[in-house]
This record gives C-alpha cells, sequence and structure tokens, in this order.
C-alpha cells in the first residue's frame, strides 16, 4: 500500500476520512470524550507505524476500528480506569433558542443516544457497528472475533433493549409535546 506513496500523506488522508468515525468509536466503548481524543491519536499513531503491514485484502475502515476497539479495550482494562469512577457527563445543549421541533428533535435524539449509551458494551458495539459504521455482518464478526449468529443475537438483543426502553421512556415524551 505505501510503495511510492508518502506515508504522511496516507496518515494525512486517514485521519480525514476516518477521523471522527474513528473518535465516535472510541467514544461508545468508553463514554469518556478526553479517552476517546487520546485513543483516537493512538490508533492513528498505531496505524502509522503498521502501514506497511495493511495488505489492502479488507477494506481500510474496518482495519482501523479493529486497533480503535483494541486500544480502547486494553484502556478499559488498565487499572487506573478501574480504580477510578466517572462522573457522565451530559452533552452540551446549544445555548440560542432553536424552533420548537427542532427542540423536540433534538431531545429525542439525545434520549435515544442516552438509551444506547446504557446498553452493555457487547450490544452497544455491535449496534454502533452495524447502524453508525455500517458495516457488514461479516466485517463486525471479524472485528469482534465472533460468530456471526453472535453478532446477530447481539443486534438482536440490542435492538430489543432500545426499543423496551423507548417505550418505557413514552410517557416523558409525550409531556414534552
Amino acid at each position: 500500500m505505501t510503495e511510492g506513496l508518502d506515508r504522511n500523506e496516507i496518515l494525512d488522508e486517514l485521519m480525514l476520512a476516518y477521523g471522527k468515525d474513528v473518535w465516535n468509536y472510541a467514544y461508545f466503548l468508553t463514554c469518556r470524550r478526553e479517552a476517546a481524543e487520546d485513543i483516537a491519536q493512538d490508533v492513528f499513531v498505531k496505524a502509522y507505524q503498521n502501514l506497511h503491514n495493511y495488505r489492502g485484502e479488507s477494506p481500510i475502515k474496518p482495519w482501523l476500528l479493529s486497533i480503535a476497539r483494541n486500544t480502547a479495550l486494553d484502556y478499559l482494562r488498565s487499572s487506573w480506569v478501574r480504580k477510578v469512577s466517572f462522573l457522565t457527563p451530559h452533552a452540551s445543549r446549544a445555548s440560542h433558542p432553536s424552533a420548537e421541533n427542532e427542540w423536540l428533535h433534538r431531545e429525542e435524539h439525545q434520549a435515544i443516544w442516552d438509551i444506547v449509551l446504557k446498553l452493555p458494551r457487547k450490544l452497544r458495539e455491535a449496534l454502533l457497528l452495524y447502524a453508525h459504521h455500517q458495516l457488514s455482518m461479516k466485517e463486525i464478526s471479524a472485528l469482534l472475533g465472533v460468530s456471526e449468529g453472535t453478532v446477530k443475537s447481539r443486534l438482536f438483543r440490542a435492538r430489543e433493549a432500545v426499543n423496551r426502553a423507548w417505550g418505557s421512556s413514552g410517557q416523558e415524551r409525550s409531556e414534552l409535546s
């Protein structure tokens, strides 16, 4: 992949094309902005160092997400993270007034993400890779190191949990209207 090409240019292109996806994935795994930023940086350093190992047999996005997953799991397994409990920061809300529909849409969107972030990591991860990153079952299976059947099961359970939680929060939504 890197023959005749400048590795720095390749890295710049990778960061532009996939930086947001890598950060989002790291955030969903850790639920911490600072950790996601550190992990995303680590991912691209590791990718830069291992560009010579990438053979181009599969798309580069799953390769980068795989590095992000391994880096995030290492972070989550670290003794420092296990000993420290963090307060979950709420996403900052816009301070300027907006139209009622726009506000309701944002509130609904935030409520869905709050539900997804409360899912167990295995379910949250499968749902994110499928719905947000649009990876195939085969790609998710390879990335997570589980069978395609396990991926399907996790997606099913994640959707069920989101639907249950969303249904039980319907009363709150109707009170907002």
